[in-house]
């Protein structure tokens, strides 16, 4: 089957009585120059050992492992976990894990490896990221996601911005962040209401010596602030700091120097 095909894509599952799942984010990708993008970016050697979240049919794992890559590929859905091997001939370099990949990031499962790889589903893809890059030095060096564009924005937003929030100051904190090529909502069967974004994430180690309390402690200061994003930091924080800087405001050197002053004081 040709899996960028819609047509095709369409037929097997009327075949097989599948129908994809809204709740699980199921809009599969069909467009070859978007598929050939998201594996470009992220520019891995053959043998680099890629995780995969959300394999869906298999187009993107089937890129893949074209190009000499060895894949561990996350499936919640029971049906698409059990087909994936079979369905691309049982390739030595594929393994397919059946699970919710949030619960196997949290056990560890997850850990380890060089690149993430993906294009995540709809409704779990911020969360997905915010857990694995948070795994600190288990966490990949590469990651290649396709998300919604509205997503992709966030992570990527630098202070001043609309869309500023804790998912971008979160994963900036260890990972520089680029926007690689917008993707058209019909480039995916069935058809999502947005388009989406191929973004790139390479770790850049510059905090790499910060402490589990001293995450602990940006974690809970950045969010107290974005829970309050009117407010001036000075209102939030009484007593601790002087500032009529509102969250959105600070680039995230700003956050380093504001959680290292909260912690002195």
């Amino acid at each position: 089957m040709n899996l960028t095909s819609p047509s095709q894509v369409k037929a097997w599952c009327i075949d097989h009585g599948f129908h994809p799942n809204k709740v699980l984010g199921q809009n599969f990708l069909v467009d070859r120059n978007a598929l050939e993008a998201i594996v470009d970016a992220a520019a891995l050697p053959a043998e680099t050992r890629v995780l995969e979240i959300g394999p869906g049919l298999g187009v993107l794992t089937e890129e893949m492992l074209h190009r000499g890559l060895l894949v561990t590929a996350v499936e919640k859905d029971p049906v698409l976990a059990e087909r994936l091997a079979e369905a691309l001939g049982d390739p030595p370099r594929l393994d397919v894990r059946a699970g919710d990949a949030l619960d196997l990031i949290k056990d560890g499962s997850c850990d380890g490896f060089p690149a993430l790889v993906s294009n995540l589903p709809y409704q779990a893809g911020t969360r997905i990221l915010l857990e694995l890059t948070q795994r600190t030095s288990a966490a990949p060096e590469t990651i290649v996601v396709l998300v919604q564009t509205e997503v992709a924005e966030r992570l990527a937003a630098g202070p001043g911005s609309k869309t500023r929030g804790l998912a971008g100051v979160w994963v900036q904190l260890d990972y520089d962040v680029q926007l690689v090529r917008a993707v058209k909502a019909s480039c995916f069967w069935p058809r999502p209401e947005i388009g989406s974004t191929v973004v790139r994430l390479v770790r850049h180690h510059r905090n790499d010596a910060r402490s589990p309390e001293w995450r602990a402690r940006f974690r809970s200061l950045t969010k107290q602030a974005f829970e309050h994003r009117r407010k001036q930091l000075g209102a939030i924080f009484k007593g601790a700091v002087q500032s009529t800087a509102r969250a959105e405001q600070l680039s995230n050197a700003d956050w380093l120097s504001f959680v290292t002053q909260c912690l002195i004081v």
